[in-house]
């Protein structure tokens, strides 16, 4: 009886296991700023800061007049939040999520990368994508993450969550 207690309990702790280990949580770390979802995501998806390293979201912070065509521009005080949030969590910090650590390890050393879509392990993620499926009015650019990854918002960007509009769930 005691043999076969001990090799339930051991059997339930290997499952557990390898449950845990296959759970899927996210793989980048989701916004939780709520300045920065008001001020940028209001605009535009709230890219979560472990997508892009320290360099970028500084190049982009002191841009905000020029923010790719439009005039971004923040009060000082909200200038100053906004970035210390984005340069604490920006992907060279947040190598404990491995979309950040795979995006990280892609880029080259002393580029600076002003959008998502310059960076290597990003462009290699979507190599395989035809250019209808990114320009089509319902997605509209490369950079519109949540046009296609469904649980975006949530940090997820795995393949079974990703259905192109006009295409369907994404299948090699």
């Amino acid at each position: 009886m005691k043999k076969n207690f001990i090799l339930a309990l051991l059997m339930l702790c290997v499952a557990v296991h390898v449950y845990a280990k296959s759970a899927k949580g996210p793989e980048i770390k989701p916004v939780d700023n709520e300045l920065y979802k008001k001020e940028c995501a209001s605009c535009h998806f709230g890219y979560q800061p472990g997508l892009l390293p320290s360099a970028s979201w500084q190049y982009i912070m002191d841009n905000l007049a020029t923010h790719y065509g439009t005039d971004a521009s923040l009060e000082k005080e909200e200038i100053a939040e906004i970035t210390k949030y984005l340069l604490d969590n920006a992907s060279e910090k947040a190598m404990q999520y491995r979309r950040s650590a795979k995006l990280t390890r892609s880029m080259e050393p002393n580029v600076l990368y002003t959008s998502i879509a310059q960076i290597p392990y990003h462009k290699k993620k979507h190599r395989e994508l035809k250019e209808w499926m990114v320009t089509q009015k319902e997605v509209g650019n490369i950079v519109r993450c949540a046009a296609c990854h469904t649980k975006a918002d949530e940090g997820v960007f795995q393949k079974k969550t990703v259905e192109i509009p006009n295409y369907g769930k994404w299948r090699d």
